[in-house]
């Protein structure tokens, strides 16, 4: 018997949604409830200071407006801290994780030094500075009382994993093709730091093998983040989904719809009296009727 589809739509309640949003959740509630599977609804608000309950609340309010349901409760994941300490935890006894204590001016110093500047999917890549101190050193620094952030020892855990890793990827013309994987580039990479105790990339896995996710949707400009996520779930036995990565939205001018360019929200969209069906038809790429 084939397995159930769960799909999931995930966002994070730094502001009220727009098209572009519309547009993902749209796409993974569809091949659920196509597929007789199941569509699931997790707000990602690790980020205590860009996070807002009121947004959570619109998020709610929105989806529903549009007409979409989900299964099941809905997961938000600061609700769920003791859960990322553990899988940190779990990391940190593998040998996997180290305290660094750099900060962004450090960083760029240190760049500077060496003379150029290499650069992952997630910005400037660490230059590897905390990975060379001493144990006794770590643990008088922490002692006193100095902020740090944990790093993926990135070498040391591709040595663990010791095979290729890839993923498959059926948002592709031409079909499903299984993609390699380069999680290398992104370097000794943050999962938590003191004012977010676990980062994007730690959580979000974590659901999704928790949850029973097995097709991730979501925006083609997240798909070099799935390298780093197939590595995570090598490293802690979480089971591989397949994703689609669908083209992002654009507005009229040819740019990404985007919280930080303003997007139009779908509250604004409804005020201007808009239907539900008019705005899952712009959201789906089809005029509005």
């Amino acid at each position: 018997m084939a397995a159930t589809t769960v799909t999931r739509f995930a966002p994070s309640p730094t502001g009220r949604l727009h098209l572009g949003h519309a547009h993902s959740a749209l796409l993974g509630w569809r091949i659920a409830r196509e597929s007789g599977g199941r569509f699931l609804l997790r707000i990602e608000d690790i980020d205590p200071v860009r996070c807002r309950p009121d947004f959570t609340a619109g998020i709610l309010e929105d989806l529903a407006w549009l007409g979409l349901d989900w299964d099941g409760p809905v997961r938000v994941q600061s609700a769920h801290l003791p859960e990322y300490g553990a899988t940190l935890a779990r990391l940190s006894g593998m040998g996997l994780l180290y305290p660094c204590f750099c900060t962004r001016a450090d960083i760029a110093r240190e760049v500077a030094a060496i003379g150029h500047a290499p650069h992952g999917p997630d910005g400037l890549l660490y230059p590897g500075t905390c990975r060379r101190l001493g144990a006794a050193e770590r643990a008088a620094r922490i002692a006193a009382g100095e902020p740090y952030a944990l790093r993926l020892h990135m070498a040391a855990a591709l040595r663990r994993v010791a095979r290729p890793l890839a993923f498959l990827e059926l948002g592709l013309e031409g079909g499903p093709r299984r993609l390699r994987c380069d999680p290398a580039r992104f370097g000794d990479v943050v999962l938590a730091r003191k004012d977010i105790p676990a980062s994007y990339h730690l959580c979000v896995t974590q659901d999704d093998a928790l949850q029973g996710v097995t097709l991730v949707t979501r925006a083609e400009d997240l798909r070099p983040a799935t390298d780093l996520h197939r590595l995570l779930q090598a490293l802690l036995g979480w089971p591989a989904p397949r994703y689609r990565h669908h083209p992002l939205l654009t507005g009229p001018d040819g740019k990404r719809l985007s919280k930080r360019d303003n997007a139009p929200t779908l509250a604004a969209l409804r005020e201007a009296g808009h239907s539900p069906a008019a705005v899952r038809a712009m959201a789906e790429g089809a005029a509005p009727g």
